[in-house]
């Protein structure tokens, strides 16, 4: 059994780990190259190697209930999404309540992480660091690799011909942090994921002019969903995600147009995605309808040609003159500290059983953590392989033989759909429900709807058609908390308690007491059918 474990990095899935590895009686040590814990939620104003960065604006895209560690609520006063410096503070309260801060030697980049000589027994690793000039290593029984995955800034500049001969400035969006640098520019934004429109929609208070160039569209969502709840709070339900898995994906696709569109068609404001089949992670912005409409953005196609001061896009043969061009053209990753022998990273992916495991090796001593794009928060994600990462390192969880684990992660990178329910086909994309729930299953900690019904209907009624939050993640088995059936009832209070700061009296409805009789009516007399 593994009794020494090297975590490198103290972001949100390096917290969970030593953690995790704490409440299992192993021995944590956290190596973190900056100077405090928080990965990508510590906003600083300037780009550090080798660390996720964010500009000031941050907000979380996953509501508070929906994105905590499944044992540790957020703050009841905190807003349903939450700003980048209020996650941090989250974070450092995690990481005092459960007295992680000894477990963690700052201002320590890992060097190199490599196999002992006798590995095919010990499953060791010497783990080379340095700390102020000065190297060191030590022995490991297992690492657990949190270094996330947005710290290699894309910057594809072959693929925008005469970008060498532009006279403006240009960057990628992780240089990215106060939007002042706009201030009366012509501003092109290339790129529409989530920092690409945040960028845009920030831009264009004080630039001239923005345009964001796409080339595929994405569809845009609201952080405020169906009656004003947080979107995933509605979005991600058990109950909804089997009725999406039981439809065949045309049917579903269609399904998600009509409710994206919803908000406003998608085709009149040139964002509608060129695929619709494949799902592509939608983006979170409360404004960019509300810019389009004003001309405060424009929404333009791909890149055809770059000038000195101007673009052409796809299409059209204006040229429009360009002072500034930020390439939200997102990230690439890599292990630089683990041979690649022991993590290969290929077409966007690495070969981990679970997203976890590496599949080939000898003795599974290594875990990498969080690099996975999940419809869902990775905070209870990361923490979820945490949990059963550390699991396997113990001994309690067995894997199958490599040369199963190979094969699912071979027929895994095939992407091949079932053709039910969304489909999850770009790298490292998986369902969130799922997935979560097959690696409780390993741990004995998945919940047990039916047995739930039976003993406690009220909160299987929540589990299973309420928001599917992290608190169900610790109902039972291995890592059970006694505040999760609590925490599950009162997630709703909770969340309208951030709100409602101002008291409102619902005048009542004669319809609305109208339709609880007549619906009581009807359930009454299915009682009385079914017992005849």
């Amino acid at each position: 059994m593994a009794k020494r474990v090297a975590i490198v990095g103290a972001g949100v899935s390096g917290l969970a780990s030593i953690k995790c590895c704490l409440e299992e009686g192993l021995e944590p040590t956290c190596f973190e190259r900056s100077d405090d814990l928080g990965g990508l939620w510590r906003f600083t104003e300037h780009v550090e190697e080798g660390r996720a960065s964010l500009y000031k604006s941050v907000v979380s895209n996953s509501s508070k209930e929906m994105s905590c560690y499944s044992d540790f609520p957020f703050p009841e006063d905190y807003p349903n999404f939450v700003p980048n410096a209020l996650f941090l503070e989250y974070l450092k309260l995690y990481a005092n309540r459960f007295n992680l801060l000894k477990c963690i030697q700052f201002k320590t980049k890992v060097c190199s992480v490599t196999k002992r000589p006798d590995f095919a027994i010990s499953g060791q690793w010497e783990v080379v660091t340095m700390h102020e000039g000065k190297q060191s290593s030590a022995i490991f029984d297992a690492v657990m690799v949190c270094t996330g995955f947005l710290t290699n800034p894309s910057l594809p500049l072959d693929s925008f011909p005469g970008i060498n001969s532009f006279k403006g400035q240009y960057f990628h969006s992780r240089q990215y942090k106060h939007p002042d640098i706009f201030k009366d520019k012509q501003v092109l934004v290339v790129g529409m994921g989530n920092s690409g429109t945040d960028i845009a929609v920030e831009a264009s208070h004080l630039a001239k002019k923005v345009f964001l160039s796409t080339t595929g569209g994405a569809w845009v969502i609201s952080r405020v969903y169906t009656s004003g709840y947080p979107w995933d709070m509605v979005f991600m339900t058990r109950c909804q995600n089997m009725f999406r898995n039981c439809l065949p994906t045309p049917i579903m696709s269609w399904l998600l147009a009509r409710k994206m569109n919803s908000w406003f068609n998608h085709v009149n404001y040139g964002l509608a995605p060129a695929d619709r089949t494949q799902l592509r992670e939608p983006v979170l912005n409360d404004e960019l309808p509300g810019r389009i409409i004003t001309g405060k953005v424009l929404i333009k196609p791909g890149i055809k040609e770059v000038k000195e001061n101007s673009v052409i896009f796809h299409n059209t043969a204006k040229e429009e003159p360009i002072d500034i061009i930020v390439f939200a053209t997102g990230y690439t990753f890599a292990f630089p500290f683990l041979d690649e022998s022991i993590v290969k990273v290929e077409a966007g992916q690495a070969s981990l059983y679970k997203y976890i495991i590496p599949a080939h090796l000898q003795k599974p001593t290594l875990a990498v953590i969080g690099l996975i794009k999940p419809l869902g928060s990775m905070v209870p994600t990361g923490e979820t392989q945490a949990r059963w990462a550390v699991q396997v390192l113990k001994g309690t969880v067995a894997l199958p033989p490599p040369n199963v684990m190979i094969q699912e992660v071979n027929e895994r990178k095939e992407n091949k759909h079932n053709g039910y329910g969304l489909c999850y086909c770009k790298a490292l994309q998986t369902d969130y429900i799922p997935y979560i729930d097959d690696l409780l299953k390993s741990i004995n900690a998945k919940p047990n709807l039916l047995l739930m019904f039976l003993t406690d209907p009220r909160l299987a009624l929540s589990v299973f058609f309420g928001p599917c939050s992290p608190y169900q993640f610790r109902l039972t088995g291995t890592g059970k908390w006694e505040g999760a059936r609590q925490a599950i009832m009162m997630q709703w209070e909770r969340t309208l308690k951030a709100t409602k700061t101002r008291f409102v009296s619902e005048s009542p409805s004669p319809f609305d007491y109208l339709l609880k009789l007549f619906s009581f009516l009807i359930l009454l007399v299915a009682v009385f059918l079914i017992f005849l």
